[in-house]
């Protein structure tokens, strides 16, 4: 017969709703007072009501979850030596936007070797988040996927929106509905109006057309977004974490009347991509923050287990504690920055 429709589709198959996964997957209610609690933290870091440095701490990508989980135990022990000074959030990034093509994280392809069991990868991914909350940890991830989202959002403490979404109006929507507050990175270019209107969109009302519970499609009406943020992540391979980028952008944020809440992301191109440079993007950072810069109210760092990444090759189980995309910085490393950003917090001006 002919046909005008779905012309370039292989196959296609039945998911399981949000609903069904998410009863079989629950969120116990302890657990959500957890991940309630830590929303109210981070408000309140974004009203300046609390005066914590937020770190958003963890893998460029989960692709091992019992790596994952050995990591996360680790970082919940630092966390309860810094708490007074540090929010530590876990970053649990599972969807990774891609240039061209590659593994596009442990939702899409949880085997890591193409046949992208789509299903069991978002079975594993909240399984993780369910145990990570549990430890009492605040988990992080990027939002990419807008049916997704729905799947894990519950346990998720803050969201970003990534530079190459950013500029999406379907983000911008997405954002404006989510209950947890979202970092809005800066474009890839290094440009800041495409992550200030982003916010501002978030923050106003919306309607789009998303996933409900059940599986159908349903029309979302949102109240708005107000802990929208701005994430600083370098652009064209040159840093933007100076104090001249940080000035200049509170003028801008002032005069779009958008409060001027900045994350420093150290990794990507403000550390050009090097775990080596993460240190000193961080201690150029803090030198900010200890001389009264009160609009950096966080900081993000790619680290892991081990430092580095690894190549995926066919037919090879990669390592479970070195990233197979983004380089890290290791175990040993990230401990002694966040002991060393916590030493230094205790000298900042009043």
């Amino acid at each position: 017969m002919l046909s005008s429709n779905n012309l370039n589709i292989a196959s296609r198959s039945v998911l399981s709703s949000p609903g069904a996964i998410r009863s079989e997957l629950p969120l116990a209610l302890d657990a959500v007072m957890k991940v309630v609690k830590a929303r109210a933290e981070i408000c309140d870091i974004l009203d300046g009501k609390d005066r914590r440095l937020m770190m958003i701490v963890g893998p460029c990508s989960i692709h091992d979850p019992e790596a994952a989980l050995n990591y996360a135990s680790r970082l919940k022990k630092l966390s309860d030596e810094v708490k007074d000074r540090i929010l530590l959030i876990m970053r649990v990034y599972f969807e990774k936007p891609r240039t061209t093509v590659g593994w596009k994280g442990l939702i899409y392809d949880p085997d890591l070797n193409g046949t992208y069991n789509i299903e069991k990868g978002i079975f594993i991914a909240r399984k993780l988040l369910l145990q990570i909350v549990d430890l009492g940890l605040p988990a992080a991830t990027e939002m990419l996927d807008p049916i997704l989202v729905q799947y894990i959002a519950d346990a998720v403490a803050w969201a970003a929106i990534g530079a190459r979404t950013t500029e999406a109006q379907t983000h911008r929507q997405l954002g404006s509905g989510l209950s947890m507050p979202v970092g809005f990175k800066n474009a890839t270019d290094g440009n800041f109006q495409t992550a200030l209107d982003a916010i501002a969109t978030a923050s106003s009302e919306h309607s789009f057309i998303g996933v409900l519970e059940d599986g159908h499609v349903g029309v979302f009406r949102t109240r708005g977004n107000p802990y929208g943020h701005i994430v600083l992540r370098g652009g064209n391979n040159a840093p933007n974490y100076g104090a001249e980028y940080i000035a200049f952008l509170k003028v801008l944020m002032r005069r779009e009347k958008i409060r001027p809440n900045i994350v420093v992301d150290c990794s990507h191109a403000n550390s050009g991509k090097k775990p080596e440079n993460q240190p000193k993007v961080l201690k150029a950072v803090l030198d900010q923050i200890v001389t009264g810069e009160r609009a950096i109210v966080g900081v993000m760092l790619e680290s892991y287990l081990k430092t580095g990444r690894q190549n995926l090759q066919v037919g090879c189980r990669p390592a479970p504690d070195i990233s197979v995309t983004d380089g890290c910085v290791g175990w040993e490393e990230t401990e002694r920055m966040i002991r060393e950003a916590y030493e230094r917090l205790g000298s900042e001006k009043p």
